[in-house]
């Protein structure tokens, strides 16, 4: 089937991961798959020594970074307008490449997928990551206006999925009679995430740590992923675990107050913060760890970063939010702690530095797990599967 995947995202981060692991499983299953993106925001392209250059001439793109930085209500409201461009756009990729199915990264206040599908009568499932429902970074500005019209989006689709049980029951109870729903959180590349025991002793030894245990830590560091009140605690308790180092990989707004933290504590010969590194990099980092941390998430979200680690074979000590919950079965492929209970996690973690057998173990059975159902094949048959629903 030819399938064309419409999304709104600027192909960055976490997002443009999903969006390439979907592109790709649905390939792996035979698909013809292209990608509608943001100009210079393709995913497929960012690689390219060539497409930034391009994306940079392209006139939207100046405009397009402005809205960062524009008033909600503005950002908004340029939302809504895009959709005359994303109409266009998809009209003519629909009609050029004889797309047979679209399939959409829903965004707020985006009608023009759903729009077009119905002109020219095709099916379109949409991959449900935000919502105007659940508390939001950035909150909204016209809010009313955006529970009307993804009320409609959602009810006039032919499909959706949903990256968690959480997400499709607070849809279901807000809007009825909505259309097949399946629930696929994230997936992960097993063919670029897998253990490596030579690169893994080579930077452990590098770094100094071949003796001891790494927890490791891979993100932003910002305040809603908890990795400063976890730093703040934990550097308090590192003596009574001599053995045990954290490795924190990443860069953000709370990066200096966590360094300074560290150096107060005088913890510094147990913490290796490395700042931002290149992506292709992050895969030798998470080989050297030994377990993995996530002090923090939210009760609707898939985090990426889970399911790496356990492609790795690392398991994650994480809090207990239902789509977590819904991946990591507690002691088997992970650890669970109460969320929201900060001191819970830190004694989670104290425990386990001390016990290596079992985080090797549970370790592999997490990369079992995701090698069983969680590669991206696995989230393309499932939203491929809603078309055999559609009305």
């Amino acid at each position: 089937m030819r399938v064309l995947f419409h999304h709104r995202t600027r192909g960055q981060g976490a997002e443009g991961v999903h969006i390439l692991g979907v592109t790709n499983g649905l390939r792996q299953l035979g698909h013809q798959v292209s990608l509608l993106s943001l100009p210079g925001a393709d995913p497929e392209q960012s690689a390219s020594k060539t497409s930034p250059e391009k994306a940079r001439r392209h006139p939207l793109k100046g405009l397009l970074e402005w809205t960062r930085h524009a008033p909600e209500w503005l950002f908004e409201l340029f939302e809504l307008s895009y959709n005359l461009v994303a109409w266009y756009r998809l009209r003519r990729a629909v009609k050029r490449q004889s797309i047979q199915c679209i399939y959409e990264r829903y965004s707020l206040f985006m009608v023009a997928g759903v729009v077009c599908a119905r002109q020219k009568k095709l099916p379109i499932i949409l991959e449900v990551n935000d919502s105007c429902l659940v508390e939001r970074v950035r909150p909204l500005f016209f809010k009313g206006l955006a529970r009307r019209i993804e009320r409609w989006i959602f009810q006039h689709a032919s499909g959706l999925v949903f990256i968690s049980g959480r997400f499709q029951s607070v849809a279901k109870q807000a809007y009825k009679d909505l259309p097949p729903s399946v629930v696929s959180p994230n997936g992960a590349d097993l063919a670029r995430f897998h253990p490596d025991e030579r690169r893994r002793q080579k930077l452990r030894q590098q770094l100094g740590v071949q003796d001891k245990v790494v927890l490791g830590y891979v993100g932003a560091f910002v305040h809603w992923h908890g990795i400063d009140w976890f730093v703040d605690m934990m550097v308090e308790r590192l003596h009574e675990v001599p053995d045990l180092v954290l490795l924190l990989v990443g860069d953000g707004y709370c990066f200096e107050a966590i360094e300074q933290r560290v150096q107060e504590a005088g913890a510094g010969q147990q913490v290796i913060m490395t700042g931002r590194l290149p992506h292709e990099q992050v895969v030798d980092y998470l080989a050297a760890m030994d377990l993995g941390i996530l002090p923090d998430s939210n009760d609707y979200g898939s985090p990426m970063k889970l399911f790496e680690f356990m492609a790795m074979g690392k398991a994650m000590v994480a809090p207990d939010y239902s789509p977590i919950e819904e991946v990591v079965e507690d002691g088997e492929t992970g650890w669970l702690f109460p969320a929201g209970d900060r001191q819970a996690c830190i004694e989670k973690v104290l425990v386990l530095a001390g016990d290596r057998h079992h985080q090797q173990k549970v370790g592999e059975n997490a990369r079992d797990y995701i090698k069983r159902e969680r590669q991206w094949h696995h989230n393309a048959q499932q939203l491929m599967g809603l078309l055999d629903n559609t009305h």
